[in-house]
């Protein structure tokens, strides 16, 4: 069972920037794409970003294209969400996760991932 742990949210003015990370332990990581969604109050998750298990493929959320950035370094199990130019409508509690077998490509629906981190908040003030 593979372990899921987000940090880098906080507080941040609209205009700023915030890396997230995600690291991974208790499996062969590097064998399974990630993805980050978010949640904010009152409404449901969304994909926000992955990227397939070699770093080959990614795929966005139309809200965050050309500001976030997902990217992976799978000698230290970690994957990143760069998040630039950050928008009061960004602020969420953001998740990362893994699937729990090996696909091809990057999904975008949060039922086919089967591991989840706890989540971190990101608030972004206007």
């Amino acid at each position: 069972q593979v372990q899921l742990v987000e940090s880098g949210g906080g507080l941040v003015q609209a205009g700023g920037s915030l890396r997230l990370s995600c690291a991974a332990s208790g499996r062969t990581y590097s064998n399974y794409p990630m993805g980050w969604f978010r949640q904010a109050p009152g409404k449901e998750r969304e994909f926000v970003a992955g990227i397939s298990w070699n770093g080959g493929g990614t795929d966005y959320a139309n809200s965050v294209k050309g500001r976030f950035t997902v990217s992976r370094d799978n000698a230290k199990d970690t994957v990143y969400l760069q998040m630039n130019s950050l928008k009061p409508e960004d602020t969420a509690v953001y998740h990362c996760a893994t699937t729990r077998k090996f696909v091809l490509g990057v999904p975008t629906t949060d039922t086919a991932y089967g591991s989840w981190g706890q989540g971190t908040q990101v608030t972004v003030s206007s």
